[in-house]
């Protein structure tokens, strides 16, 4: 069976569905300005209406035909027309006909037999109303992408506010740069290990790029220091901790809230013996347990003016000894079995 249009192709579409002729609908629905009527009196009714995508679809009853609830039914089962107004057009007593309606998912119902101008005035109604929704679902969909375009651009935003200051931490220290990258390359190793998304292992891996960048506030005497800091200058140092977490904290960005986050915990240590808090086990966020791997691990195959780097496998040995005191053991498991990866981007980046 199929389905044929009735008058322009242009302008909103009023499908009929009826049992036998169409011919008293679609006289009675003459004039609608801009309309296409449609009549699809096959089987494959539910197909053609899917496939045009009518703004009102009028069924016509005729219980000796077909089972017009049973099609209504059938109709707001589909995705594409579940919202679309459906008028029944059906002989009986216009109360009961409201309740059946009611049941079956019908917008409106009208009784046979009905008064052409009525039918066009329902008709008419049922179509400014779909006109109104598609309106504004096409304004919703417009704002839904406006939105998204404005949350891509502020995360650019927040990704190049990171980039400025992990260079303003390079300042003071010509190390930072090399030292930061490797940091959020076995972050991201350390996060996807514990099972984090690709999206959260990036959002740590980029705050911790700022884990020290307190340490804008420390005199180059001491950040600068060849040798090793007495216990006063350790203890100026260790506040580097708390001044990256002020410097950040109170930002609206999530991005600095997390690096806030790690500035003031990547120096805690699992057993609670670490700084500035003192937390102990699952009290330190997790990511300043990831940072804390990281950070230590280049550390120490790094070479800086106090010491020499240490080889792989020693610096390894130490994590896996210091698992479950210093360090979380899952973040230390995590971090092994990337192995290959960590080395390969400690030998990437050292080269």
């Amino acid at each position: 069976m199929t389905g044929a249009a009735v008058e322009g192709d242009e302008g909103a579409v009023v499908a009929i569905v009826a049992a036998r002729t169409p011919a008293p609908l679609v006289l009675a629905l003459r004039g609608l300005p801009g309309s296409t009527c449609i009549v699809a009196v096959s089987a494959q009714v539910i197909e053609d209406l899917v496939a045009r995508d009518p703004d009102v679809i009028v069924v016509e009853a005729e219980a000796e035909r077909f089972d017009a609830p049973v099609l209504i039914r059938t109709l707001r089962a589909q995705e594409a027309l579940a919202r679309t107004p459906i008028l029944l057009v059906a002989a009986g007593e216009a109360r009961a006909l409201r309740r059946i309606g009611r049941e079956v998912g019908a917008t409106d119902v009208l009784a046979k037999p009905f008064d052409g101008l009525e039918l066009h005035e329902r008709v008419g109604v049922l179509l400014e109303l779909a006109l109104a929704r598609r309106e504004n679902d096409r304004q919703a969909l417009a704002m839904r992408r406006d939105a998204a375009k404005a949350m891509l651009e502020a995360a650019a935003r927040e990704r190049e506010l990171v980039r400025r200051l992990m260079l303003a931490a390079e300042f003071r220290d010509d190390q930072a740069g090399d030292h930061l990258t490797r940091v959020a390359g076995c972050v991201i190793a350390v996060a996807e290990g514990l099972g984090l998304s690709s999206a959260e292992a990036d959002d740590v891996a980029l705050a911790s790029t700022m884990h020290d960048i307190g340490k804008i506030g420390v005199p180059d005497h001491i950040l600068m220091k060849a040798g090793p800091l007495t216990p006063e200058e350790w203890d100026e140092m260790r506040q580097h901790a708390l001044r990256g977490y002020h410097m950040l904290h109170d930002s609206p960005s999530r991005l600095l809230q997390i690096a806030a986050e790690i500035a003031l915990t990547h120096h805690e240590r699992w057993d609670g013996s670490g700084y500035p808090r003192g937390l102990k086990g699952e009290e330190i966020p997790r990511s300043g347990r990831i940072v804390a791997v990281a950070d230590v691990f280049d550390a120490l195959v790094s070479a800086r003016s106090y010491k020499p780097a240490w080889p792989l496998e020693k610096a390894r040995a130490h994590l896996e000894s210091e698992a479950g005191r210093h360090f979380d053991p899952a973040c230390v498991a995590a971090f092994l079995s990337r192995w290959d990866d960590i080395v390969a981007l400690v030998q990437e980046r050292s080269s």
